[in-house]
Order: structure tokens, then C-alpha cells, then sequence
């Protein structure tokens, strides 16, 4: 079975190879864009601000990378200041980038589910009121951390770091989409947002998904790609490991030449 990783590319890249050890067939998929802003001075400035922060939570590894892109080289994350993480593939780029442990907020790793609901988890014993927050997002994002901070008393304000893009698939795309589109047995798609999944209907519109199989990283994802109508959706913690696992309880089919 040959699956199909449908992040952003650098993180689907990072997928493929980590799958590729395991022993799997992976191919990248990238059904959203990654781009920089086009005016990067509100995230310069937002440099400024870290010292007054008390949080700074960032939503994503693009997030990351593109916030730190733009640190001039002078600037050091302030030792108060705590960087909030709301899963391993954010987290490990928050690592990345120079943070320690005592700075990072994280979900536990029993977490139900890798989102803001489980970054809160690890939050909500904090005194929040005054504090200032700071969330690193895209363009837009969900509002219900920013909503909950500020009914505990904190000052939240938002800097888009980068911007989703639909996809434009090149020839090797186009050719992974029509292959899992003819023998939709043989793939697994991985999906880590229901962008992606709304970007696949419009690629592949009118497609019929009963007979293909995707697997998740959270509910609202598995929710919508049940709602696009496949077949079978499997809800994974967003690890290789835990693809390995489901593929060694599937039967194996032969990958399409």
C-alpha cells in the first residue's frame, strides 16, 4: 500500500523519509502551499514585544520557521518568556530553533488529541490575568485558544507568520492524485488538516472516495474526510510509528507500478 503524506511540503518531505525507514511506501502529496507573508515588518516587530510576553503560542512548524526566520541576529528568546507548542511536529521545531524544556509548553505525550484543547490542558493552572499572549499563526486560524485566554483575564494578539496556499501539483502530483484515484485500494492518504481534504475535493471533483482510505491526525479531520465521503478513515497520533502499526494490521497490497 503506498500513502500518501498531504502536509505542507517541507513537512511531507520530513514524512516521506521517516516512513521510507520504517520500511513503508511513501510518497508526497502536498495538498497546501506554504508562502511568506508579503509585509514580514509586523512579525520583526513582534521580536520587540517577547520580553512583555508571558506567552508566545505558536500553531504550527511553518509557524516556527518562519517566525524565526525573521529574528535579527541580535535578538535571543527572552529566558521568561514561555513558548507554547500544541503538538510534537511544533514542538520538535521549537527544539530546533534553541528553545530548553523549562521554556516550552507542550500536550503531554497521553494527550487524546494534539491541538489547542490539549495545549490548554497544560495551561489552564497558570494566573492568566494581565498577562500578554502572543499567537504565531497563518493568515487566520481558530479563535478558541485566543477566546479562552482572554476570558482568563490575558491580552492576546495574533502575527501571521506565512500563508496557505492551494496547491498547484506538478507532473509527479498530478500523476500520484490519478494513480490513487484509479486504484484507490492500494493507497492510504494521510491527512493532518481538513484544508487539504477541502483543496483535494477541488482538484478532484466529483470523485468518488467510498473506496479509498485515509487515516487522520484528529477528529475534526477524521470527521471531514468521512463527510467527503471515504470509505474507511482510521483517527493516528500524527507519528510514523503509528502509521507503521496500522499498516502491520492491514493487509498489504502491492504498490501500482
Amino acid at each position: 500500500m503506498r500513502v500518501l503524506v498531504t502536509r505542507p511540503p517541507r513537512q511531507a518531505a520530513d514524512w516521506v523519509a521517516r516512513l521510507r525507514r520504517l520500511g513503508l511506501d511513501a510518497a508526497a502529496l502536498p495538498l497546501i502551499g506554504i508562502a511568506e507573508v508579503e509585509d514580514p515588518a509586523p512579525l520583526q516587530a513582534a521580536w520587540a514585544t517577547l520580553a512583555a510576553r508571558s506567552l508566545v503560542v505558536f500553531v504550527s512548524p511553518n509557524a516556527v520557521e518562519h517566525f524565526f526566520a525573521r529574528r535579527a541576529p541580535a535578538q535571543a528568546w527572552p529566558a521568561a518568556t514561555l513558548a507554547g507548542s500544541t503538538g510534537p511536529g511544533t514542538s520538535a521545531a521549537l527544539r530546533a530553533a534553541g528553545l530548553g524544556e523549562a521554556q516550552l509548553v507542550e500536550p503531554g505525550v497521553d494527550a487524546p488529541s494534539f491541538d489547542s484543547e490539549a495545549l490548554w490542558a497544560r495551561l489552564a493552572g497558570r494566573d492568566w490575568g494581565g498577562r500578554s499572549v502572543l499567537v504565531v499563526r497563518g493568515e487566520d486560524g481558530r479563535e478558541w485558544l485566543s477566546q479562552t485566554l482572554r476570558a482568563r483575564g490575558a491580552r492576546v494578539d495574533f502575527v501571521a507568520a506565512y500563508r496557505r496556499l492551494p496547491p498547484l501539483l506538478d507532473a509527479a502530483g498530478a500523476a500520484l492524485l490519478a494513480a490513487a484515484l484509479a486504484d484507490p485500494a492500494a493507497h492510504l492518504w494521510l491527512f493532518s488538516s481538513s484544508e487539504a481534504l477541502r483543496h483535494l475535493q477541488a482538484l478532484a471533483p466529483g470523485a468518488a472516495w467510498g473506496g479509498s482510505r485515509a487515516a487522520a491526525s484528529h477528529p475534526r479531520i477524521v470527521q471531514s474526510a468521512r463527510e467527503l465521503g471515504f470509505g474507511r478513515v482510521d483517527a493516528l497520533a500524527p507519528d510514523p510509528e503509528a502509521v507503521a502499526a496500522l499498516l502491520r494490521r492491514t493487509p498489504i497490497q502491492s504498490p501500482p507500478q
